[in-house]
């Protein structure tokens, strides 16, 4: 079994030497670094570390904000790390998952991960019922404008084909057959 470490500052004026200070300190034989911001999912350090890791191994942190992005990121990478038989340990929480107490622990994150989730879902979906019930739709803005509409029909009417009609209103073919199907069912087929 070997401990991999990571470390990872946010920018180039910070210094890593608190982190592989204790990591060294925590039996790491390796090391990968990253000097990037956590909210960036572009880390070649993490992502060499990640790939070094074998069965048996243990991925270890100073702590758990240098792993994860945000804890559905962390939780997701413990668990693939869990799937592949790699630990995890992080120094500063003194959380190990190759403890039953560490893993509980760990566990405890994701339900905690899950319920943050299902609070947004439930948040976003009450707003969207609450401005469906004002009238409100989400979503872009209808390309074609009720005036667009009528001076489209008119056009029809005069004789021009939608593709004619488009070009005149500024708007796309495909958007202005999508316009009249919704509101024109009557409409008379002038799509030549």
């Amino acid at each position: 079994m070997a401990a991999i470490g990571y470390a990872r500052v946010s920018t180039a004026e910070q210094d890593l030497a608190l982190q592989l200070d204790a990591l060294a300190r925590a039996g790491c034989a390796r090391v990968f670094e990253d000097t990037a911001s956590g909210a960036s999912a572009d880390r070649p350090g993490l992502t060499a570390a990640l790939a070094f890791a074998r069965e048996g191994d243990v991925l270890v942190v100073w702590k758990l904000e240098r792993l994860g992005r945000s804890l559905p990121h962390l939780i997701e990478t413990v668990k693939a790390l869990e799937a592949r038989g790699v630990g995890f340990r992080s120094l500063a929480e003194a959380i190990d998952t190759t403890t039953p107490g560490g893993r509980l622990i760990f566990h405890i994150f994701g339900a905690l991960g899950q319920f943050e989730r299902d609070l947004i879902r439930e948040r976003t979906r009450a707003g969207l019922d609450a401005a469906a019930a004002r009238g409100r739709r989400g979503g872009r803005r209808p390309v074609v404008t009720e005036e667009k509409l009528r001076r489209a029909r008119t056009l029809m009417a005069q004789g021009l084909t939608v593709r004619e009609v488009a070009a005149r209103i500024k708007v796309g073919k495909t958007a202005l057959y999508a316009a009249l199907g919704a509101g024109a069912e009557n409409a008379p087929d002038c799509s030549t």
